[in-house]
């Protein structure tokens, strides 16, 4: 027997099917859409720049001997450096001049870099190329995702992560890199008594890591340095340091070591 419902009531229940069948899958979309962009949350920008003819031909023919594409399975780095030395990763390399300088002036060690803009990443190739090094790999990923999925744990001596993007207005610290979960994830992917060496020029950004890395059990500060660019920590100078150091900036300079 058919239930009987005044006109009124009918007209609503009506109402409610018609919206739940054709407009509920579409709102849990959107709901869905809307939940993975707020875990998304990028330590950087992707900008396309400008390439040179020489940096798009770099890309083409370069890249086959020092690229890595990106796998969501560890990397097997026997397989891929020629010696089984101690690796070395650079998190955002800007053009490799100092990534290529490391490489060259350390052969007893493997290279390993990660950048998202293809103009720095041609200009890094081209100087790889014309310095005849062999200990460099390049990566073009989100270094965290390349972290998270590609670097095996364990498998790293050093983490280089050179003036990374301050992020200075109070709204955007969010995204900052360094934060715990960046912290703990880097701490997993290094070996025992591997190191963290972060560089800055950026005071309030300098506040900020020595605050994340002070509440973290996995590091110990083994060697912090403020200066006006005449005493880098273990590292080359920078384009991102001189820009620093013109806009009248002074560097901050930190080594932490794994805790046993």
């Amino acid at each position: 027997m058919l239930e009987w419902l005044p006109d009124k009531q009918l007209k609503k229940r009506s109402l409610e099917a018609f919206f739940d069948y054709n407009f509920l899958p579409l709102a849990k979309q959107v709901s869905a859409m809307s939940d993975k962009h707020r875990k998304t949350i990028r330590s950087f920008v992707r900008r396309t720049g400008r390439m040179t003819p020489s940096q798009k031909k770099a890309l083409s023919e370069l890249w086959p001997i020092y690229g890595l594409e990106f796998t969501s399975s560890p990397s097997q780095f026997d397989a891929i450096f020629q010696m089984p030395q101690p690796i070395v990763l650079e998190i955002g390399f800007g053009n490799g001049e100092t990534l290529v300088e490391q490489a060259s002036q350390n052969s007893d060690q493997n290279f390993l870099g990660i950048e998202v803009h293809d103009p720095g990443v041609g200009h890094c190739l081209l100087k790889a190329h014309n310095a005849g090094v062999e200990n460099l790999r390049l990566i073009i990923h989100d270094a965290l995702e390349v972290l998270e999925q590609q670097i095996p744990e364990a498998s790293l001596a050093r983490v280089n992560l050179y003036f990374p993007d301050p992020w200075p207005k109070k709204r955007h610290h969010k995204r900052r890199i360094v934060q715990p979960e960046f912290v703990e994830l880097v701490a997993s992917r290094l070996a025992a008594r591997g190191t963290l060496h972060i560089a800055t020029d950026w005071a309030d950004y300098a506040e900020h890591i020595d605050e994340i890395l002070s509440h973290s059990d996995r590091f110990s500060c083994t060697h912090r340095r403020e200066h006006d660019g005449d005493q880098p920590l273990d590292r080359p100078r920078t384009k991102f340091e001189q820009r620093g150091l013109r806009q009248g900036h002074r560097i901050c300079d930190w080594c932490f070591t794994k805790s046993a």
